[in-house]
């Protein structure tokens, strides 16, 4: 009785409240009074039931699932449990503070969004009553789709409906709910399968930060897996030999003066010091311009023949899920657009994207791999969008002597420490948001506590510079051989780098915070500025609204001091 007279609401709650235990089932059980399950006999611990009496069933249409991130690879998945077409995680209707919450949206009729014309129709016997009453569509029409060319919206989850439309995560602590994406499990263990279809694996690398998202770990495996594969062919073995695809997006963010020829040596360079020494195609692309990405499906089709498997891997927020769409708006395939958005791990569960390949041949988008050793991953949104990279790189350039240092933001620090030469030149390549600063290397701990959090942001406020970590030197000998452009790079992973130009040796030292990974490499971009940066700070919004705020709190200090000069001054003189 009690039962029929609450909500279904109000008896959930009361449900979550009952006191009876739970117990492990392996078949289905007839009569739970008259014939109780025998407990320590049972063989799948896995499976629970609501105790004595299973009488009750959860009201969502789509019953709660385990966490999983193995999305939609098998196509028997995707016919048992809804996947969302965006990120490839599990949906479901029960619990809003879940992943992979969604609510169905209700069926609107195909002339909704038409203007009701709201003008009183006149009282006369030749209109029809069906006009008078607003309904202006003759029967026979409302079926006719007045744009047979638009595409069904697909349902997605909360969370990439709120990156989609607002561009931020709806639920921050959902996102702590979600298990970690093992790679070697979910993806590995295909790739080294030595049967099966034809793979190929297509590595996206962000190219304004080359190193630090470069996937080294996935290199290594597939390279393995093709050295160990090949034996077995050539021994009349089953071998399958993955192919290896490269492709550098964002190179729209790269200058316009560099040479795409030069550079695609110096990306064959990096990555067979990276592991990557199988490489099958390089290919440098924007998914923003539409630059290669044509040559790129071209290459996917053929390498992946007509039942192939094309798996899209690389860090967070490398570009993978943009490059995918971008790639189905050029050959025109129907496929449903990934979730895109600046914000890391935007994928994931790994994702079957139908509608580039032709045939039998699958495409999938997986979800980012973590790179620890970036700097991004330890910032905060508002931090990120300072560092991320949205606009074609302009040079920073510094002409100078040992016994200085060069600071970018609050992140990264760069000391001359020893020269052959008197001079040498300096050219940061980061975000134009991050604020710089150069001067003598003895005041460069007083920056810290002066400067760090105001001034230099990221990191934002005083109180982020202790949580970002411990700050660590790393010091590196460099040689040169001309003055007119750059020699070598010390680039931080997630950040930038600093470019460094001399003719003779320097000894240098680079600050980070501790686990940042730092890397000295060949010079990608040779050219430097030909306006040099002054001593102090750069002109930039940050330190502007810092000196603003810092003006004011002395400004007041003043006032205050002398209000109360005035009001000691008044109490004498009436004493």
């Amino acid at each position: 009785m009690i039962s029929r007279k609450l909500t279904p609401s109000k008896l959930r709650t009361l449900l979550t409240l009952s006191p009876f235990t739970t117990y492990t089932y392996t078949k289905p059980i007839s009569n739970p009074i008259t014939n109780p399950p025998k407990i320590p006999n049972l063989l799948n611990p896995t499976k629970t039931l609501a105790s004595q009496f299973p009488i009750f069933r959860p009201f969502s249409s789509i019953p709660p699932l385990p966490l999983t991130r193995d999305g939609n690879y098998d196509e028997t998945t995707s016919q048992t449990l809804q996947i969302c077409p965006g990120c490839g995680i599990t949906m479901q209707d029960s619990d809003p503070k879940k992943p992979g919450f969604f609510i169905k949206p209700t069926i609107k009729d195909s002339n909704y969004k038409i203007p009701i014309d709201r003008n009183p129709v006149l009282d006369e016997t030749q209109i029809p009553d069906s006009v008078k009453k607003g309904f202006l569509t003759e029967s026979g029409q409302d079926s006719i789709n007045p744009n047979p060319k638009t595409i069904e919206k697909p349902v997605v989850c909360a969370r990439c409906h709120s990156l989609r439309n607002y561009g931020r995560v709806k639920d921050q602590t959902v996102e702590n709910l979600l298990p970690d994406f093992d790679f070697d499990h979910t993806v590995g263990r295909r790739l080294n399968s030595a049967s099966g279809n034809r793979t190929v694996v297509v590595m996206v690398v962000d190219a304004v930060d080359f190193d630090g998202s470069f996937p080294r770990k996935v290199a290594e495996l597939v390279s393995n897996t093709i050295d160990v594969n090949s034996r077995a062919w050539k021994e009349g073995k089953s071998g399958n030999l993955p192919r290896i695809v490269l492709v550098v997006t964002k190179i729209d963010l790269l200058p316009t003066s560099i040479s795409p020829t030069g550079f695609e040596y110096w990306v064959r360079t990096r990555a067979r010091e990276g592991g990557a020494n199988k490489l099958t195609k390089v290919h440098l692309v924007s998914a923003v311009k539409n630059w290669g990405l044509k040559d790129l499906a071209d290459d996917m089709v053929s390498l992946a023949g007509p039942r192939g498997h094309v798996w899209v891997i690389g860090a967070q927020n490398a570009g993978k899920s943009t490059l995918i769409n971008a790639m189905g708006k050029c050959v025109g395939g129907r496929m449903s657009v990934l979730t895109e958005a600046p914000v890391p791990g935007t994928t994931l569960g790994i994702v079957r994207v139908e509608g580039v390949l032709p045939g039998q041949a699958k495409l999938f988008d997986t979800p980012g791999l973590l790179h620890p050793h970036q700097i991004t991953t330890r910032l905060t949104r508002d931090e990120q969008k300072l560092v991320h990279i949205t606009k074609e790189l302009k040079p920073r350039t510094y002409r100078i002597k040992a016994g200085h240092s060069v600071h970018i933001a609050g992140l990264m620090r760069l000391d001359i420490e020893e020269t052959s030469v008197d001079t040498i030149y300096v050219t940061v390549w980061a975000s134009p948001n991050l604020p710089l600063h150069m001067g003598k290397t003895e005041k460069a701990s007083t920056m810290v506590e002066d400067h760090f959090g105001l001034q230099l942001q990221p990191p934002i406020g005083k109180q982020r510079v202790e949580e970002l970590g411990r700050w660590v030197k790393k010091e590196f000998r460099v040689h040169g051989n001309w003055w007119d452009s750059s020699c070598v790079d010390i680039a931080a992973a997630g950040l930038g780098w600093f470019a460094i130009g001399l003719k003779g040796e320097a000894l240098l030292g680079v600050w980070t915070y501790e686990g940042v990974d730092v890397t000295l490499r060949d010079a990608v971009i040779p050219h430097r500025s030909h306006n040099f940066e002054v001593t102090g700070f750069t002109v930039s919004k940050i330190v502007s609204k810092a000196d603003k705020s810092l003006n004011k709190q002395r400004h007041n200090e003043k006032k205050r001091k002398v209000a109360d000069a005035e009001m000691e001054a008044t109490t004498t003189a009436a004493l």
